[in-house]
């Protein structure tokens, strides 16, 4: 299978045992809900630093002995949460937990079953959103279809696709694929690439839906 990089050259996957060891609780069947919900919390949480960490600053710290480089984590101001609804918002929850002052956006996108084409029914953005950086939350990236209708959202609202990082818990290689095609100045971060989409549309072994 192509890696992420050569399926979308923004796209970045995750890889740790930790992430590793909760993917095995949430992806198992025998897994309980309440277990289910505690690992997904834990993920979400990993997913929701590492996004932010993308979009950090260099930083000399200064410690008591001397200084190191870092990272200076962004302001919350200058953040635009977009969940899209209704999967996105255990996501972006993780995000506020760390940057409780950043802006939210709702995007509610449903998949057309007999189609599998995403429907647009509603949208709100915040006020001068295309001067934000926008991290874009959906854990479940298939065709690609509801991530393109958001970007062709945030764009038409003045979002440059440069501006928006899509965090992601498990992707496939065809939604990586559309993503390229359809947006290919956004960048991405996975926690897994998964297999493939099955004939109803489903992320091959994925979590369910």
């Amino acid at each position: 299978m192509s890696t992420a990089a050569e399926l979308n050259p923004n796209a970045e996957v995750l890889s740790s045992p930790a992430i590793t060891m909760l993917f095995s609780i949430i992806r198992a069947k025998s897994t309980t809900q309440r277990a289910y919900v505690e690992g997904s919390d834990r993920l979400m949480n990993i997913l929701a630093e590492e996004g932010l960490a993308r979009l950090a600053t260099a930083k000399t710290v200064v410690t008591p002995l001397g200084e190191v480089e870092g990272l200076e984590q962004p302001a919350g101001h200058t953040i635009c949460c977009v969940d899209i609804v209704r999967s996105g918002g255990i996501l972006l929850e993780a995000v506020r937990k760390i940057l409780p002052d950043s802006k939210t956006a709702k995007i509610l996108i449903q998949r057309n079953e007999e189609t599998a084409e995403p429907i647009l029914y509603y949208q709100k953005l915040p006020p001068g959103v295309n001067d934000l950086k926008v991290i874009l939350c959906d854990p479940m990236l298939a065709t690609g279809g509801s991530a393109l209708t958001a970007i062709k959202v945030l764009k038409e609202a003045g979002v440059a696709e440069e501006s928006i990082l899509f965090l992601n818990v498990v992707s496939c290689p065809e939604g990586l694929t559309a993503l390229a095609k359809g947006a290919p100045g956004v960048k991405i971060l996975t926690a897994a690439l998964d297999s493939h989409l099955n004939e109803t549309k489903f992320i091959v072994p994925g979590l369910g839906d």
